[in-house]
């Protein structure tokens, strides 16, 4: 059978299904993504709205169309593409005199807390990179219990995004809670999750941590930076009576969102007002494919000196050279602090596949190539003389 015969035999078995009154059951990762699932390749993206700190206002229901089921399943149908993760990481104190970054890697989410509410085969994973300042202890604090708040949540996993989001502000106020001493109250920590399952991955982020997915050799970002230089965040702050001054939110920090920084007047929420400081990530939630390759997740330290395409290109050539993800971390960080990074410097990365990326093969634009009148005679000219 040709392709294009198995294909239109696919369209044909999708016709079919469409026109029956019953809907078919989906698999968990379809189930938590159908009211948000964006086609990637079109770079639409899932965030949460910045206008507020309100979760329960930021996610207003979506109804699912028949043709985008119809695309999705038709999707499905063509690929056979199951992701096969590997991950490691590395961390160096970099430049700093202390070390304030730090990021966890969990394999199977609701495993390592005990949870059997799930409804699918699949594990959810779990990556995290958290970028401290004023101190570790809000970072370290953040890395040990946002986990455990999410899988404890009650809409876990089948709302995911909610509970991602609210799990978030959740730890922050915990944090804010537990702080005895006015040095932790002080620290505060950007905090970028990823989260895979099934043929889903779901990326939250607040602050200026980054992750960046390679498709096919192309960087995809997948996470905005939240600092006060973003015109979406800047109007979202002055909107909250905050200001952005000589580059600092309100004159005192570098970023627009973050947990912890609970001692900083003014920024935080404080009853049912919303402070300039959020600790409300945004999302992105994309299904990944066959062309998906690995996805990087870096504290700021490591944006400092490398951009997206080029993290991208590092590591795919090193994956290419031993195949080695955690062996990849390390050279990525070792080639950090040559090019002069100052800050602390971790990262995580998570492979889909057990083979290294594949070589790609640039395209060459052709160009057509033609020469003026004018041109011609003088070339005429110019050979005549020599003859």
């Amino acid at each position: 059978m040709c392709v294009k015969d198995a294909e239109q035999e696919i369209e044909n078995a999708i016709d079919n299904n469409s026109n029956s009154n019953k809907m078919q059951s989906w698999p968990l990762h379809c189930d938590l993504s159908q009211t948000r699932m964006e086609n990637f390749d079109q770079d639409s993206s899932l965030i949460c709205s910045s206008g507020g700190i309100s979760v329960a206002n930021s996610y207003p229901l979506e109804s699912i169309c028949e043709d985008r089921v119809v695309s999705e399943r038709k999707q499905n149908l063509l690929t056979d593409f199951f992701p096969t993760l590997r991950s490691g990481e590395w961390s160096d104190i970099g430049g700093r005199p202390y070390m304030e970054d730090t990021h966890i890697c969990i394999s199977d989410l609701a495993k390592k807390f005990g949870s059997n509410l799930l409804i699918s085969e699949h594990a959810i994973s779990f990556y995290g990179v958290f970028d401290g300042h004023g101190g570790k202890s809000a970072a370290h604090f953040v890395c040990e219990h946002l986990p455990r708040v999410i899988v404890e949540d009650a809409d876990f996993p089948v709302k995911l995004e909610k509970v991602v989001a609210r799990s978030f502000i959740e730890t922050d106020a915990a944090f804010e809670k537990s702080c005895s001493l006015e040095s932790a109250r002080s620290s505060g920590t950007t905090a970028l999750t990823a989260m895979i399952f099934g043929r889903s991955l779901l990326v939250a982020n607040a602050g200026d941590c980054r992750a960046v997915l390679s498709r096919g050799g192309a960087a995809k970002e997948m996470s905005e930076d939240h600092r006060p230089c973003c015109i979406k965040e800047k109007t979202r702050i002055e909107s909250l009576g905050g200001f952005i001054d000589d580059g600092y939110l309100n004159g005192q920090l570098g970023v627009t969102r973050a947990l912890g920084d609970w001692h900083l007047e003014g920024m935080k929420k404080t009853g049912d007002k919303s402070g300039p400081l959020s600790a409300e990530p945004e999302l992105k939630l994309v299904t990944l494919t066959k062309e998906d390759e690995f996805l990087i997740i870096g504290s700021d330290g490591i944006w400092d000196v490398y951009s997206n395409q080029n993290a991208v290109d590092f590591v795919r050539k090193r994956l290419q050279e031993h195949n080695d993800v955690k062996q990849c971390c390390r050279e990525m960080v070792e080639e950090a602090i040559k090019r002069g990074a100052t800050d602390n410097l971790t990262i995580v990365i998570v492979s889909f596949h057990l083979e290294p990326p594949p070589p790609v093969v640039v395209q060459r634009t052709r160009f057509r190539r033609s020469i003026s009148a004018e041109g011609l005679q003088n070339l005429k000219c110019l050979l005549e003389g020599n003859a």
